[in-house]
């Protein structure tokens, strides 16, 4: 079973978009991805603000910076 992720982006962005297409193969397959919108929150948006669109594995914390596509996704799940 693939671990839990969390995608951090924000609306109006094209790569956080582009990386949720990216992600959809992933997730019709079983991979659960939560959007997380950075402007929700201020820690989120100092952390992420430069850097999204960022997949993060809830498991161990580590973290994915775009660009990425699928070789790296699914070295990142190992």
């Amino acid at each position: 079973m693939p671990p839990e992720c969390r995608l951090f982006g924000t609306l109006g962005c094209h790569l956080c978009e582009v990386a949720e297409a990216e992600l959809m193969p992933f997730v019709e397959h079983g991979l659960l991805v939560e959007l997380i919108d950075i402007a929700e929150d201020e820690t989120w948006y100092e952390a992420y603000s430069l850097r999204i669109p960022v997949l993060r594995r809830i498991d161990t914390g580590a973290e994915l910076d775009w660009p990425f596509g699928a070789d790296e996704v699914v070295a990142f799940l190992r």
